[in-house]
């Protein structure tokens, strides 16, 4: 009798997101890290997702070891659910234009990205839940929003890695201050802000810093509120909030906790979550601690 072929000892399915903004620009070193993949006895299929549910139901339907995805933030978090419900490590390949959940695992570069997932180290991260959806790095409502609504894809083709700064400058022309009515963990708290952020991972907002000791995989989600205030005093804040330095300064509002529940006013505030529109307040967010495996490198401390 014919022997039946042996099946590859790793099966690799990468997902591309073709709308990433340096996608095109990452050709060559995908096809090197596939190939190079190929070569050690990996099955790999690389296949481009057409919509968000596309890649959903390529996940769910994958008969794979490991899934990678290539793309931004928002196109890793759109597949967050479907990757709980598999169980299977994620890898991420930074394509997109800020990275922030790569960064967040320690990973800078697609080689080096390819690197971990031949060495196959994994790391137990969380995520964080707000409804139904789940998302990687940080929800935020006023200013932030304000900022991603700027964050054309035109000023993201233009602009490059300076596109968050040119979002920022345009939102600040219109930001709006607003009443928050915080419950963290059960400890009430009533501000005012302009903008109102809650970290599950480490980096945001294009390599901003959600809270000096946040790391992916505490157990906990880091907020941080700007009380309203003028250009100039932002501005003057700016080195700080980018290195999550927040504590140095009375103007900004700090809390962390496993469970936060936020209402405003006005009410129906719009809730982004890793750059898309997830939900209107009122909202509760909670930390899932550990729910997935991903590749990291092993000195990334993740």
């Amino acid at each position: 009798m014919p022997h039946a072929s042996r099946r590859p000892d790793k099966q690799l399915l990468i997902l591309i997101n073709p709308a990433s903004r340096s996608g095109g620009d990452c050709a060559d070193q995908l096809q090197a890290g596939v190939s190079g993949l190929r070569e050690e006895g990996w099955s790999v299929e690389v296949r481009d997702t057409d919509s968000p549910e596309d890649a959903v139901t390529s996940i769910r339907d994958a008969r794979a070891d490991m899934i990678a995805i290539g793309g931004g933030d928002g196109t890793v978090s759109g597949c967050a659910k479907a990757l709980v419900e598999r169980g299977l490590p994620l890898a991420v390949l930074p394509m997109g234009t800020a990275n922030d959940l790569a960064r967040s695992l320690g990973i800078e570069s697609l080689e080096q990205a390819f690197a971990a997932i031949r060495d196959g180290h994994t790391a137990r991260i969380d995520l964080a839940r707000l409804g139904d959806e789940y998302f990687f790095n940080v929800a935020n409502l006023g200013l932030g929003v304000q900022v991603t609504e700027a964050l054309t894809p035109d000023v993201k083709r233009r602009w490059g890695v300076l596109s968050y700064l040119k979002a920022v400058s345009e939102a600040l022309t219109r930001s709006n201050q607003f009443k928050v009515r915080l419950v963290v963990d059960g400890q009430k708290f009533h501000i005012r802000s302009m903008q109102l952020a809650v970290g599950n991972g480490r980096f945001y907002g294009g390599g901003n810093v959600v809270h000096e000791q946040a790391t992916i995989s505490d157990g906990k989600l880091h907020l941080y509120s700007l009380k309203p205030q003028s250009l100039l005093e932002l501005l003057s804040l700016a080195p700080f909030l980018r290195l999550g330095q927040h504590r140095v300064s009375r103007r900004v509002f700090t809390a962390s906790g496993s469970e936060v529940a936020i209402e405003t006013a006005p009410a129906a505030m719009e809730v982004h979550a890793d750059g898309e529109p997830v939900a209107t307040t009122p909202v509760c967010i909670r930390v899932e601690k550990g729910v997935i495996a991903a590749v990291v490198p092993a000195d990334a401390g993740v």
